[in-house]
């Protein structure tokens, strides 16, 4: 979340420490859920509740339950931000969140919303949690095991002498906490920690509220007061915040994700197979893929069990999202009936999302009928990709089909092929839909242009 001022700055915390926990050392974690809560540039999208995805790579991502909530908090503000999964000693998880229902920065709270669940498909036990007695926040939490103490660390952002830090409560039920005490203090507005375990070695990352970067720390232990910061600044060229690490099940790879409020709901994502080193790549959009108007994303491993049951459980969405492949930072979308790629995120976020339905003039194709206006489809006029009415007719039925067929930039994308224009496929051109003719032996660009990534 974006902080206004220094003195009513609040955190925002990745999530999914790396420890693997007691009861689940021979898991094999074959996937990944992400916890985050939505909004959108005019905040149209705004649901301060808990929302959940769940992804195979760790990068492209499919949101749950329509992206509709899962859970709904009912005590303290009535609403979270910053929601975190931790998998406990004992296998199961809980869930810790902000007590923050919008915007209000001023907002005071002493407490957290807190669930317990066996497997991310049922939420019990809701309670709130008090870390703290202080006239201030305690916002973007995370959990982590010490096992030098044999407790939880909950880490949590709260203003202490005039800015905020990084404090800490230890608990082993996350049903009674001890009182906070100062984790992490730079002398400046720090928040937003994240921890991870690499090599017997504690890192934990968080913003530097000042400038709006993120900072790495190490410590051998997880004492309040022993992390010291090891990296330079990291940032995608914009304020940044809420970084959050996961390792890759399947490589020796690192991802770190961060959250940025302008606009609102825009991720990043580096990469590293060093995280001693400190160093971090910047991915290219086209890599990865976040859930719709996500917000504050804390990701933890799952088994193949656990991510074959939470898309039994709750689905996989009814619409697409279409990324351009040159302009992967590019979604396909109608604005004034008009077919176009514009920069994620924008409002109406409902114009970039499609039901994909069989082709209407031949069902072995594919139309793309307009959620927020479902009589509507994307067909071609004199070349041009317009948002219209289905009208009935034959010629309607043909300019609105069209086949699949492997990418022209990338055979792992799509390109789409007109039906009733067979040497014609879907591109971009100045941003705005239209068929043109393309081959294999076509420009680069052109074939770049005709690319796309059917994803969620």
């Amino acid at each position: 979340m974006k902080r206004r001022t220094l003195l009513t700055a609040a955190g925002a915390a990745g999530v999914g420490a790396l420890l693997r926990p007691g009861a689940a050392q021979a898991a094999t974690y074959t996937g990944y859920a992400m916890a985050y809560f939505t909004e959108s540039p005019t905040m149209a999208a705004a649901s301060y509740n808990l929302h959940l995805a769940v992804s195979s790579d760790g990068l492209n991502w499919n949101p749950l339950n329509q992206n509709n909530p899962v859970a709904d908090p009912t005590q303290g503000s009535g609403g979270l931000r910053d929601p975190f999964i931790l998998r406990k000693q004992d296998g199961t998880f809980v869930v810790i969140a902000t007590d923050l229902n919008g915007t209000d920065w001023a907002y005071q709270s002493q407490y957290l919303h807190v669930w317990d669940s066996a497997d991310l498909r049922s939420f019990r036990n809701y309670r709130l949690l008090k870390v703290h007695s202080l006239a201030t926040h305690a916002w973007a939490p995370e959990a982590v095991w010490d096992p030098a103490r044999g407790q939880y660390a909950v880490v949590y952002s709260a203003v202490v002498g005039g800015h905020n830090v990084l404090m800490v409560s230890y608990t082993s039920d996350f049903v009674t906490a001890t009182t906070g005490q100062v984790f992490f203090d730079p002398g400046y507005d720090a928040i937003d920690g994240n921890f991870v375990t690499v090599s017997g070695v504690n890192y934990m990352y968080y913003k530097n509220n000042t400038n709006s970067t993120l900072l790495g720390t190490r410590s051998s232990s997880f004492n309040p007061g022993s992390f010291s910061v090891y990296t330079g600044a990291i940032g995608p060229g914009r304020g940044v915040e809420a970084p959050q690490i996961v390792k890759s099940n399947t490589a020796n790879t690192w991802h770190m994700w961060g959250d940025t409020w302008s606009p609102n709901g825009r991720f990043f994502c580096w990469q590293t197979t060093n995280v001693a080193g400190g160093s971090w790549s910047l991915l290219n959009d086209r890599s990865y893929t976040q859930p719709l108007n996500s917000k504050h994303l804390g990701i933890t491993p799952i088994t193949a069990t656990e991510l074959s049951g939470l898309t039994s459980t709750y689905g996989t969405p009814s619409w697409r999202r279409i990324k351009s492949y040159n302009f992967p930072d590019r979604y396909v979308r109608h604005a004034s009936n008009v077919a176009r790629i514009d920069v994620y995120p924008f409002d109406p976020y409902q114009d970039q999302l499609w039901t994909l339905v069989p082709g209407l003039a031949d069902s072995a194709g594919v139309s793309f009928r307009s959620v927020n206006f479902p009589d509507r489809y994307l067909r071609h006029a004199n070349y041009a990709m317009v948002l219209a009415a289905n009208d009935g007719t034959a010629t309607f039925r043909a300019d609105a089909t069209f086949y699949q067929s492997a990418g022209f930039a990338d055979s792992s994308w799509t390109s789409f092929r007109s039906y009733n224009f067979p040497d014609r496929y879907l591109r971009h051109s100045g941003y705005v839909l239209r068929i043109d003719p393309i081959t294999s032996s076509s420009a680069t660009t052109d074939k770049q242009d005709a690319t796309f990534r059917i994803g969620y």
